[in-house]
């Protein structure tokens, strides 16, 4: 197999207990490069266990991490990656600059400073101490830190908690920059838009499992529901009582409605309201899709 077929990162078969909780049972991840992939599930589904694995902070009991083909503990592997992991123990008295620089050091092509701070947004940072910057800014020299080694592969966990809207698109920029000089990424998040906008492949986790895996619009379409929206005089429970309604409530004054069957309910709105106006018609996001693929997925002690 050659570097360039070599999955970047892979979890094959991968098993791992905690006591008697089964964190990650038989669990396949393969990331290709060049790719994001966004790894979502409920809280105790083993997203952290599955990055502790490929990271090789732990061993699975059964089955393999590797990173670029090679144990994920050895130095050559650990070389190519960088990781903006959920929390941080940082210096709180260096400043940016210096943390960038000391972190630069470990790595032998690492970006220019000016590049690694222009790119997480913290140019006007450098000079002030760690310690003292909001926890938004703190963030964002995380990711800083993550890519100033200039990765082949970058682990980003929850990386926008705390920032604020403009921060958070400014970091999404950064990482389809990073992605479009070849840069594998992992990403987990909460924020269901965040993988909706960002991610070429999407795996969704819950209790250990794999339970789903493709494109987002691979995953959308298996979701049958569509989402209505128009401004009518209807009355949203009596809507709600239609048959293939599965929902319908008056939000900001708009008539919102959930049906698998859009066109059929579309009609029957338009007989029973000519004067129905402003109509939308939207397909089911991932969140949708991620709620119904987990919908009867029960939260383990933890994972």
């Amino acid at each position: 197999m050659t570097e360039s077929s070599t999955p970047v990162a892979r979890l094959a078969g991968a098993v791992k207990h905690y006591d008697r909780l089964t964190a990650l049972d038989g669990v396949d991840i393969m990331l290709h490069r060049g790719e994001l992939l966004a790894l979502l599930g409920p809280n105790g589904a083993g997203k952290s266990t599955s990055i502790s694995l490929l990271l090789g902070l732990s061993r699975p009991d059964a089955g393999r991490a590797e990173l670029f083909g090679l144990d994920p503990q050895r130095i050559e592997a650990r070389r190519r990656i960088g990781v903006m992991l959920q929390s941080s123990n940082l210096p709180p008295t260096l400043r940016v600059g210096e943390l960038l620089r000391l972190t630069a050091s470990y790595y032998p092509d690492p970006r220019p400073l000016a590049e690694s701070a222009a790119l997480a947004g913290i140019g006007d940072l450098l000079k002030r101490p760690y310690g003292k910057l909001s926890g938004g800014q703190q963030r964002r020299v995380q990711f800083a830190l993550a890519l100033c080694g200039r990765p082949e592969l970058l682990f980003l966990d929850e990386p926008t908690v705390g920032m604020d809207i403009d921060a958070r698109r400014k970091l999404w920029a950064a990482m389809r920059t990073l992605v479009a000089e070849g840069c594998s990424v992992v990403l987990t998040t909460h924020y269901l838009e965040e993988a909706e906008a960002l991610a070429q492949r999407v795996v969704v986790l819950g209790q250990g499992r794999v339970l789903s895996e493709g494109s987002v619009d691979e995953l959308r379409a298996k979701v049958l529901l569509s989402r209505i929206r128009c401004l009518s005089d209807l009355d949203a429970d009596a809507v709600a009582g239609w048959p293939q309604v599965a929902s319908a409530a008056c939000v900001g004054g708009r008539l919102q409605i959930a049906t698998g069957a859009a066109e059929v309910v579309v009609r029957r709105l338009l007989d029973a309201d000519p004067a129905l106006r402003e109509l939308e018609v939207q397909r089911a996001g991932l969140a949708e899709a991620f709620t119904e693929l987990t919908r009867e997925q029960p939260v383990p002690e933890a994972a």
